[in-house]
């Protein structure tokens, strides 16, 4: 009787460390892979400003030493990711493809111009920023005209911060759920024990005693539950390498460092922080309030 009693106690023991390290473990992986969403939506963002081409349209007149110096010079700028010349034939081949039909031989002439398509650094494509730069460009005498979309850079920039803002809104709403679902968890495995809890306390045993066993016990099982959260976050990480590599998610491989190890250090720190705050509850109430 009394060895099934035992083996029965020591199941219950382990389903409830399972429950724990199970939560733990989703919850974690929940907020990995919303990590991995922030971290990609700014890349992607990056992604699409830097397909914004500022096009630098140069007079006839222009010399061809004042074309490379100034091909040379955008190239270099800071703002600058590509400056590319394009010849006035090359636009008007790449025109008649596009339309199907050589639009010269109903003028009679090439009324385009030599240009240079400037490709910028994502940081650098805002309303403002590029209104500064197309006007420094246009300072140049031989600079016949500077050309962008202006109304698709102010949408595409209104769109990214409101993306960005619900995200960090997102993030912080299912952080909190976390916390939330973690702390449930370790306060019912506690729950279980607030008999031992309330006994030792009455035999003398300070609260500092108390709370150590249950505190290290729970930041074991928020550790083993973080691992199991990181593993599983890195064969998601590895299966969407392997089938959309076009994504280049192991391109800033510390990035992806700190977010496993962010998962690991919260993991541990709401188990403390659960555990400690659970027993001191439990710590505080009467003996008869136990039973509530």
């Amino acid at each position: 009787m009394s060895k099934s009693f035992e083996n029965y106690h020591k199941r219950k023991l382990i389903s409830s460390y399972f429950s724990v390290v199970l939560s733990i473990a989703l919850v974690l992986f929940l907020l990995g892979i919303l990590g991995l969403l922030v971290l990609n939506t700014k890349k992607m963002a990056d992604h699409f400003k830097e397909q914004i081409t500022i096009s630098v349209f140069l007079k006839d007149s222009a010399k061809e030493v004042e074309i490379n110096q100034m091909q040379k010079s955008l190239a270099m700028a800071e703002y600058s990711k590509k400056a590319t010349y394009v010849s006035k034939e090359e636009a008007a081949e790449q025109h008649t493809k596009e339309i199907g039909e050589n639009f010269q031989d109903f003028l009679g002439y090439n009324p385009l111009k030599n240009s240079i398509d400037i490709q910028l650094n994502a940081d650098f494509v805002s309303p403002d920023q590029m209104e500064k730069i197309a006007g420094e460009i246009s300072k140049k005498g031989y600079v016949d005209e500077v050309s962008y979309d202006r109304p698709l850079v102010g949408l595409l920039t209104e769109n990214v911060k409101k993306i960005g803002f619900w995200i960090l809104v997102a993030s912080g709403i299912f952080t909190f759920i976390a916390v939330l679902l973690i702390n449930s968890s370790i306060r019912l495995s506690i729950y279980s024990k607030r008999f031992i809890i309330k006994t030792m306390q009455m035999v003398g045993a300070t609260k500092t005693f108390i709370r150590r066993p249950f505190i290290l016990n729970n930041i074991k099982l928020g550790i083993l539950g973080s691992i199991i959260a990181i593993l599983a976050l890195s064969g998601v990480l590895y299966y969407i390498n392997e089938n959309f590599n076009e994504l280049g998610l192991f391109e800033d491989p510390t990035a992806l460092v700190l977010l496993l190890v962010s998962v690991f250090i919260l993991g541990v720190f709401i188990s403390f922080i659960s555990t400690y705050f659970a027993t001191q509850r439990f710590l505080n109430l009467r003996t008869d309030e136990l039973y509530y």
